[in-house]
């Protein structure tokens, strides 16, 4: 008996239909691989982050990211989802480069605190409460509040600069203002 020809021992499997349609650019596949990984994605980020709005961030960060760079996912050298785990990953480590970002920030701002011959600083005071309630909120409103409000750029730049949508760039905006001042009106509340 001889040996089969060399294609046929050679031969993989067939190529996912979701993974084909995702690097053609068909959207369906995008929703159908949503569907199949994000559970997977969501679960990997929260255990490494322990905050479930922050995995929720990095998810949508994640496919958000994969969609715009289909064009590098070659379906006959990795699966989607291999590929998908490795875009999951480095947000994952952004997520957490983020966060060691926000505490040197404000640790130079707990180190600048220091009352010099017992002169209260207003504008420090304020600045140090800003970075505190900015440090209070998930990775991705985080950045998004300290490029429009420390970097001044405008919702397009910031939605350039992080690959999101400027609808989101404006609700993660909304919904940080709002989660401050709620934070600071129950700390300004009599009796706390």
């Amino acid at each position: 008996m001889s040996a089969p020809p060399a294609a046929e021992v050679d031969a993989k499997e067939p190529i996912d239909p979701i993974a084909a349609g995702f690097a053609r650019g068909d959207e369906t596949a995008l929703r159908d691989a949503y569907a199949r990984w994000s559970p997977l994605v969501f679960t990997l980020a929260v255990r490494s982050l322990g905050n479930r709005a922050d995995a929720e961030d990095v998810a949508q960060q994640v496919f958000i990211s994969a969609w715009r760079s289909r064009e590098h996912f070659d379906p006959s050298r990795a699966t989607l989802q291999s590929w998908i785990v490795g875009i999951t990953r480095h947000r994952i480590a952004d997520a957490h480069e983020a966060r060691s970002r926000a505490g040197r920030i404000h640790a130079e701002l707990v180190g600048e605190a220091v009352i010099d011959g017992g002169v209260f600083d207003e504008d420090l005071a304020e600045r140090a409460m800003v970075s505190e309630a900015l440090d209070a909120l998930p990775p991705t409103p985080r950045r998004v509040m300290h490029l429009a409000f420390y970097e001044r750029m405008t919702h397009s730049q910031i939605a350039e600069r992080l690959g999101l949508p400027v609808g989101t760039v404006k609700s993660h905006i909304r919904r940080s203002l709002t989660r401050i001042r709620e934070r600071w009106e129950v700390e300004d509340a009599p009796g706390t």
